[in-house]
């Protein structure tokens, strides 16, 4: 039952009316950021069709087959071959597709294509589920124009992505697509409490700052959080009191340490946070919106240093080398440059030259 999911109230009053009308589209394009819970819509979506003891235009969610559909069967070995297969839940005729490393290969759009035009083995309908649908390249994607194009009356097929815009207009053109918002930090935290799936002094903090994400509010260790917070406020802080060369290179330092690779571009962000947070109690604005609400009495003193139009500055310089990570940036010279700009100790210009690609 959509009931049963968190947010996106309009997507499923769309989707509730789809199977009411028994006018479910044979091909439906679900975008919208990750971990907000497209698959888990989609899955729905598969058991709400082949539901035997459907509630209205709903599933029941306790038949066999929509608990069936609930378990999805990924190959337990990383065998090109087997990622290339389609991942059929226990239920005969529900199946998942995904990249079989980088992109999708044609022979993954050709599978979906024999299958599609197979009728349902036990159910009402064949349903297929192509995850990061973005990840086609050209030849993939052509590839499943065909079963696009005429889709058989008894297949469904749901493309899920976070980057439409990354899909072939053919591709967008064939698919009646539904936008999925990013949760709100109270259906979040309501959802982590409710299911008991962190303590209950965590699930406020990770519903603030997993930006509409419940998979972003679900992964990671708070504490290592809070470590790599400490050191983007130590920088805010230097910031804030007129920039301490020292204290900003020794920052610099440990962002790029191998050990914090991985966290880079997320420690960025989390340094755009605080920035922001910093900003909202500068200016006086909604409590609501503080992301590190439990910081408050910490940034409340910063944010008696902070004006809209040098945070703003902050920021869009932030979002500048953040862009530049697509190509091979030079990070600890951008690094150093970056925080050293922001701090009003190197002029834009200087900066620009540490930028290099190699």
């Amino acid at each position: 039952m959509f009931d049963q999911l968190t947010g996106n109230e309009t997507a499923k009053q769309l989707l509730r009316r789809t199977l009411e009308a028994r006018r479910v589209p044979g091909a439906l394009l679900f975008s919208g950021e990750e971990g907000v819970g497209k698959k888990l819509f989609a899955l729905e979506l598969a058991k709400a069709i082949n539901c035997r003891s459907a509630r209205g235009a709903e599933a029941c969610g306790n038949c066999s087959s929509c608990k069936r559909i609930s378990r999805i069967n990924f190959p337990t070995s990383d065998e090109p071959e087997e990622r290339r297969k389609i991942f059929w839940t226990d239920h005969a005729d529900v199946g998942v597709v995904e990249p079989a490393g980088r992109v999708f290969h044609v022979a993954q759009m050709r599978n979906i294509e024999r299958e599609a035009n197979f009728r349902p083995f036990e159910g009402s309908a064949r349903f297929f589920i192509i995850d990061d649908a973005d990840q086609m390249n050209d030849p993939s994607a052509n590839a499943l124009l065909k079963v696009l194009e005429e889709p058989p009356p008894t297949s469904h097929l749901v493309l899920i992505t976070s980057r439409p815009a990354m899909l072939l207009p053919t591709i967008l053109s064939r698919c009646q697509a539904i936008r999925f918002a990013p949760l709100t930090s109270g259906e979040i935290e309501r959802h982590l409490l409710e299911n008991k799936l962190v303590p209950a002094g965590e699930a406020r903090l990770r519903a603030r700052c997993a930006a509409g994400s419940m998979g972003r509010a679900l992964a990671g260790d708070i504490g290592s959080y809070k470590e790599r917070r400490t050191v983007m406020f130590d920088i805010l802080r230097a910031l804030v009191s007129g920039g301490d060369r020292r204290t900003l290179l020794r920052a610099s330092e440990t962002l790029n340490e191998a050990r914090n690779k991985d966290d880079y571009e997320a420690n960025l962000e989390l340094l755009e946070t605080l920035i922001r947070d910093a900003l909202i109690i500068a200016v006086e604005g909604s409590p609501d919106q503080v992301v590190n609400e439990d910081l408050t009495s910490e940034l409340t003193v910063l944010a008696r240093g902070v004006d809209g139009r040098r945070a703003d500055s902050w920021i869009d310089q932030i979002e500048e080398l953040r862009e530049q990570l697509v190509v091979n940036v030079n990070r600890k010279p951008a690094t150093d440059a970056l925080l050293l700009t922001m701090s009003g100790a190197a002029p834009a210009l200087e900066r620009k030259r540490f930028v290099s690609r190699s």
